[in-house]
C-alpha cells in the first residue's frame, strides 16, 4: 500500500485498522471493509490478522524450541542450541531469583510469555508497507502485524495471567484467607470497607496495567513508524531523511522490544510469587 495513493490521515487510519471479521447490521458474516463497518460489528468481531500473526508466531516458537531440542547434543552443540540453552538459562536464573515458593509451571510460563511476547513485538521492525502491501494485492484490505498493537491481544495475555492469580491464590491461601487478605489488609479489621475497596483496585490493577503497558508502548512505536513512512512520498531529500530516522528508530526500538517482553514476564512472576504468600 503506497502512501501515494491515499492522503496521510488516511495512511495512518489503513495502518492501524485491524482485519475484522463479524456479523453485518443485515446478519450476514464477512470482513469489514472500513473502520465504520468493524465498529457496526460490535464486541465479538475477531481481528483475524491478530489472530493469524500470535498463533502463527506461537507455533514458530514451538518449533524452533523443538528443533533445537530434538538435535541436541553435547558433544557438538549446533550455535542454534547453544543460543536456545541460554535463553532458557537466563529465564530459568530470573525465576529463581523472583519467585521464591515451589510451583514447576512458572518457569515455563516465563519462557513461553518471554519468547512469544519478543517474536510479536520483533514484527513491528518489518517495514510497515511490505505485508500490507502484499495483502492488498490478494485483495485483503487490511493487515496489521504486529498483533500486541491490539489490546484484544494484550488484555487477553493479561487476564489468563490474572486467572493463575487468583486460581493460586484461593489454592494456597483458601478462599477465607484470600478474601481476608481483600478486607482486612492492611488497615485494622474495623476498616474492612476501606480496605475492600483498596486491595480491589489495587488487585484488578495489576491485569489492566499489564496490557496497556504492552500495548502503549507497542502502540506508540508502530505510529512512529508509520509517520517515518511518510517521509518517502515527500521527495527525494525526505525520503533519505526518513530512511536513516527509520534505522535509528529501528535499533532504538530493538530496546523497546526486548524491554516490554521482560517487563510483561517478570511482573509475571512477581504477582505469581505474591499469589503463593501471605499479604
Amino acid at each position: 500500500m503506497s502512501s501515494e495513493n491515499l492522503t496521510s490521515a488516511e495512511y495512518i487510519k489503513h495502518h492501524l485498522q485491524n482485519l475484522t471479521f463479524g456479523a453485518h447490521p443485515d446478519g450476514s458474516l464477512g470482513i469489514a471493509h472500513s473502520a465504520a463497518e468493524a465498529k457496526e460489528m460490535g464486541f465479538w468481531a475477531i481481528h483475524v490478522d491478530t489472530m493469524f500473526w500470535s498463533i502463527f508466531l506461537g507455533a514458530m516458537f514451538l518449533w524452533l524450541f523443538r528443533k533445537a531440542a530434538a538435535k541436541a547434543s553435547s558433544d557438538t552443540p549446533s550455535g542454534w542450541q547453544n543460543f536456545v540453552e541460554w535463553v532458557i538459562e537466563f529465564i530459568d536464573d530470573t525465576v529463581r531469583g523472583t519467585f521464591t515458593a515451589k510451583n514447576d509451571m512458572v518457569a515455563p510460563l516465563a519462557l513461553t510469555l518471554f519468547v512469544w511476547i519478543l517474536l510479536m513485538n520483533l514484527m513491528d521492525l518489518v517495514p510497515v508497507d511490505w505485508i500490507p502491501g502484499l495483502a492488498s494485492l490478494m485483495g485483503i484490505p487490511y493487515m496489521k502485524v504486529v498483533p500486541t498493537t491490539d489490546p484484544n491481544a494484550t488484555l487477553g495475555m493479561a487476564i489468563a495471567v490474572f486467572g493463575l492469580m487468583l486460581h493460586y491464590s484461593i489454592k494456597v491461601k483458601g478462599p477465607g484467607g484470600f478474601i481476608g487478605e481483600l478486607a482486612f489488609q492492611p488497615f485494622p479489621k474495623w476498616m474492612f470497607p476501606v480496605n475492600l475497596l483498596l486491595e480491589t483496585v489495587s488487585l484488578l490493577s495489576k491485569p489492566v496495567s499489564l496490557a496497556l503497558r504492552l500495548f502503549g508502548n507497542l502502540y506508540a512505536g508502530e505510529m512512529i513508524f508509520i509517520l517515518i513512512a511518510l517521509l518517502y512520498s515527500g521527495g527525494a531529500v525526505l525520503g533519505i531523511f526518513g530512511g536513516v530516522l527509520q534505522w535509528a528508530w529501528a535499533v532504538f526500538h530493538i530496546l523497546i522490544v526486548l524491554l516490554q517482553a521482560f517487563i510483561f514476564m517478570i511482573l509475571t512472576v512477581v504477582y505469581l510469587d505474591m499469589a503463593h504468600h501471605e499479604h
